[in-house]
C-alpha cells in the first residue's frame, strides 16, 4: 500500500507480525523523526498494525516535510533487518 491523502493527513498502514515488531518499527521511526523535530502520529492496533499519519501542524497542512519523512519511514519498513 502506498502513501494516501486521507481529510488532512497523509497516512499509510503496515502490518507485521506480532506486536513486537510492530513496536521496534515504531523505535526506529522515532530518532528520525526527533532528529529533524517532525513528529508522526502513531497507532498501534490489532497488535501487530501501525498506522502511520503525517501533516506539518505549523502549516496547517500536508507539505514536502511529510513527504520526506514518509520516504524515511518507507526505507526503514523496507530495509532487510529483523524487527
Amino acid at each position: 500500500m502506498s502513501w494516501k491523502e486521507k481529510e488532512r493527513y497523509l497516512e499509510k498502514e503496515f502490518t507485521f507480525s506480532n506486536f513486537v515488531e510492530a513496536v521496534r518499527f515504531v523505535d526506529k521511526i522515532v530518532p528520525m523523526a526527533e532528529e529533524i523535530n517532525h513528529h508522526p502520529d502513531i497507532l498501534i492496533h490489532s497488535y501487530k498494525k501501525v498506522k502511520i499519519m503525517l501533516f506539518t501542524h505549523s502549516e496547517n497542512k500536508i507539505t514536502n516535510k511529510d513527504y520526506s519523512l514518509a520516504k524515511k519511514i518507507d526505507e526503514i519498513y523496507l530495509t532487510p533487518t529483523q524487527f
